[in-house]
């Protein structure tokens, strides 16, 4: 009987193996005599391959606009600095992810609100009503976001991508390269934000080493401190008004 069933079993393998082969020869077949698909793109070839190559450049930067949003805003510092409030108050998921990335989000978008108006004003809007070319167009709405990286950028963070990239030492800020603001704005960015994170860590520190104190003092070695301190700093956060003074402070220094 075993005998039979392995038998059978072997039977009906090379029946589905052999039906699946001549699935595939025929779905073969079926595609060689298919019919041909061909893009005629007439005597306005040039034109329209143009206008080709401009939609597969629009896709790739919208592709690539979360990058952007992030790299040539104030998006980085303002994720930092709450992420370094969460860990040092101690509540490892409040506020969620999704909250503390909504409130960079648009706080980003009011500090970025004066640029995306001149960028709507000198490129976009003159660009939607055929007054200037595409290539005008990234030239002027590339000068407000411009402004706004050197405005935040340190010189000595510029100096190290140029001297990177061996560059000549521009003259003007308008001769530095766009390709050297970015990561350099993006290394002053982060800079900031770790200064930051360090002035909201201390309050909070202090908190915890009185409480390590108090707790060893009573002998209590087997008690969490963090559990102790955290309604302490939760209680040290609401009476200063601690939201209020963290936007605050990071909305004021883009200004």
């Amino acid at each position: 009987m075993a005998g039979c069933n392995s038998r059978r079993w072997i039977t009906v393998a090379c029946s589905i193996m052999l039906a699946a082969t001549a699935l595939v020869l025929s779905a073969s077949d079926a595609a060689a005599a298919g019919p041909s698909v061909s893009i005629d793109l007439g005597s306005d070839a040039p034109k329209q391959t143009a206008v080709v190559v401009q939609i597969l450049i629009l896709l790739t930067v919208l592709s690539l606009a979360p990058a952007l949003f992030i790299m040539v805003t104030s998006f980085t510092r303002i994720v930092i600095v709450l992420s370094f409030l969460r860990q040092a108050l101690g509540t490892q998921a409040v506020p969620p992810n999704q909250v503390l990335l909504s409130l960079a989000m648009f706080l980003t978008m009011f500090i970025m609100a004066p640029v995306g108006q001149a960028v709507y004003a000198g490129a976009l809007k003159p660009l939607m009503d055929d007054q200037i070319s595409y290539e005008e167009a990234w030239k002027k709405g590339s000068e407000p976001v411009r402004g706004f990286m050197l405005r935040q950028v340190r010189e000595k963070d510029l100096e190290l991508f140029i001297d990177l990239g061996r560059l000549p030492k521009p003259d003007k800020a308008e001769e530095i390269p766009t390709h050297v603001i970015i990561p350099a704005f993006i290394l002053s960015e982060l800079r900031v934000a770790f200064q930051i994170g360090f002035l909201i860590y201390i309050p909070f520190l202090i908190v915890d080493m009185v409480v390590a104190s108090v707790l060893m003092s009573m002998g209590m070695m087997l008690l969490p401190p963090a559990v102790i301190s955290l309604p302490f700093k939760l209680v040290l956060f609401v009476l200063a008004d601690g939201w209020y003074l963290v936007v605050g402070s990071m909305v004021r220094s883009f200004q």
